[in-house]
């Protein structure tokens, strides 16, 4: 299973996210493509946990992998077909025999090749697998599992039991189906009570999914990891309460095509009537499925402000929003997150930067260039714009790095371009931020002073100017102009940066040459100046990894959607 995921992934490459997007287009191409994806990876809970991932990170929809699911499930009986068609007396080992070498050569020609190699191991290995299972059972030919069964009700309920038991604890229904088949077809086992394992690993399948589902998954994910236990067990209930008609009706069918006989193909028959009849049953209900899942699991709204105060000082660490575990499953799946968390360290950098310069974040569409209240914050809030930085930027920043350090690197160039400049434009927030706590000490120092003091009127200019470009780089950071427009806009930015920077020099050294300012503080406004400079200049290179346009590009091959930072 693992092989063969490697290589599809290996294949789909960066078009993974549009393979998605189209195949679950529609709930009949969700089904589809929940059947021939469980088909090709002979795992249904590999399925169900990719598709968590995907939804985790919103690369496909509730309603899209709610149909996926379903399809998975119909997929899930594949393996016991194929099992049972061969019968107890073919053996697939020389079938096996000849993928796994052609598989073994190809990964030495190249990356395609290699991938394609995968494909051909991991077919391999399920029908090696598939016949050892066989010879397992036929060594244990002499063992009488029916002593172990109980008459009615409770027989049947105990295989039910066995059943869900061994697809948790395997973590695999394929695995336990073929054993049920092996067990069946040995004698070992009667029809009826390979009828309960079947329904028995449905409801365990459901169970394993949910648990590593749930672990590590955003809201959306999580809600899919409810619907396949509440689509599993409603299933297994319903096939439980009509397991004696199904029985009849997998006897007769099997009777019409002259297969009466064949224990193997009646069992095959009855997984795939008990999963098209779960199928049949919540088809028409999606829409209401999908909407009482998400009452049940709201998302988090995300405050409009992420720091709540500016005075709040011990006020808990930040973690990071959107690096769930299970993002990792794919590439794809993590660039999202990774995406998706930049967008709220953007965010973070952005307020704590406003908190270091004593601006509200509500003022910053329109900062005023001395307002009343100024003096009092600066004299009464405290504020250590270190200390927001390793309470709200750190954590998220180490959190970001690590995950991105567990995800496997892929082969395509231009996807590891997109790794490598999302790691600068962290880099290049947290610069920010470091430089906006070095502007903050003389500004706590030198803002207080009287109002006709040239020091505090120097570091009001500063201050200002440094306001509004931050209040411009946040409209090219949401802004959805045509390149060239916002090329334009982005120069026009640069030329008053530096006009300001210009006068400003200008502006200390007349204030130096007639006595207003004194040496010490006009050398601690040129420093103050370049920390300004650099951190606008961090800022405007996160502006052109995400917005303008190295990463943006990347995101749109990735996951069809720009900008990387939309919070700045």
């Amino acid at each position: 299973m693992q092989q063969l995921e490697q290589g599809l992934k290996s294949l789909a490459g960066g078009r993974l996210q549009t393979l998605l997007a189209a195949s679950t287009a529609t709930p009949g191409k969700g089904l589809l493509f929940g059947c021939v994806a469980t088909f090709l990876l002979q795992s249904s809970t590999l399925v169900s946990l990719l598709t968590i991932a995907f939804l985790s990170t919103g690369l496909i929809t509730l309603a899209g992998s709610l149909a996926v699911l379903f399809g998975a499930n119909l997929g899930a009986t594949s393996g016991i077909w194929l099992l049972a068609m061969a019968g107890q007396n073919l053996s697939m080992a020389p079938l096996a025999m000849p993928l796994l070498v052609f598989g073994v050569l190809l990964g030495f020609s190249g990356a395609r090749g290699a991938a394609i190699g995968r494909l051909l191991l991991g077919i391999g290995l399920i029908f090696l697998g598939i016949d050892e299972i066989k010879q397992g059972f036929t060594s244990f030919g002499d063992m009488d599992l029916q002593r172990y069964s109980a008459d009615g009700l409770q027989g049947a309920l105990l295989f039910v039991a066995v059943g869900a038991l061994i697809t948790v604890v395997v973590q695999s229904s394929h695995a336990t189906l073929m054993l049920t088949l092996a067990a069946l077809g040995s004698g070992q086992l009667e029809l009826q009570q390979s009828l309960c394992i079947a329904i028995g690993s449905n409801v365990g399948s459901s169970v394993s999914t949910a648990v590593m589902g749930m672990i590590g998954s955003s809201r959306s994910g999580q809600r899919l990891a409810i619907a396949h236990v509440v689509f599993n067990c409603s299933t297994a209930v319903v096939s439980f309460a009509l397991l004696s008609p199904l029985s009849w009706l997998v006897v007769q069918a099997t009777g019409w095509f002259g297969a009466g006989s064949n224990l193997l193909i009646q069992l095959a028959l009855f997984h795939t009537l008990f999963n098209v009849l779960g199928v049949l049953l919540f088809w028409p209900w999606q829409p209401q499925l999908a909407a009482a899942l998400t009452r049940w699991l709201p998302d988090k709204a995300e405050p409009a402000v992420l720091i709540a105060t500016q005075t709040e000082q011990a006020a808990e660490a930040t973690q990071a929003r959107y690096l769930q575990t299970s993002a990792l499953q794919t590439t794809e799946s993590a660039a999202r997150a990774v995406a998706q968390e930049l967008q709220h360290m953007g965010r973070l950098s952005l307020e704590v930067i406003c908190h270091a310069l004593y601006c509200p974040l509500a003022m910053l569409e329109d900062p005023p260039r001395d307002d009343a209240q100024l003096r009092a914050r600066v004299e009464l809030q405290r504020v250590d714009a270190d200390r927001l930085y390793q309470l709200h930027i750190k954590g998220v920043y180490a959190q970001l790095l690590a995950f991105m350090g567990k995800v496997d690197l892929p082969a395509d160039p231009a996807q590891q371009q997109f790794w490598h400049d999302s790691q600068v434009a962290a880099f290049q927030m947290v610069d920010a931020v470091k430089n906006a706590h070095r502007l903050q000490r003389n500004m706590h120092r030198y803002l207080p002073e009287p109002s006709e003091s040239a020091a505090r009127r120097s570091y009001i200019e500063l201050r200002h100017h440094v306001l509004l470009a931050l209040r411009d780089v946040r409209a090219l950071g949401r802004s959805d102009a045509p390149d060239t427009e916002w090329a334009a806009q982005l120069q026009a930015l640069d030329d008053r940066n530096q006009n300001f920077a210009d006068q400003f020099r200008q502006h200390l050294f007349a204030g130096i040459r007639g006595g207003a300012l004194p040496g010490l503080v006009a050398s601690s406004l040129m420093n103050d100046l370049g920390f300004a400079q650099r951190m606008l200049a961090s800022l405007r290179q996160v502006l052109l990894l995400g917005e303008g346009h190295a990463v943006a590009r990347q995101m749109e091959v990735l996951m069809g959607e720009a900008p990387l930072i939309e919070g700045l």
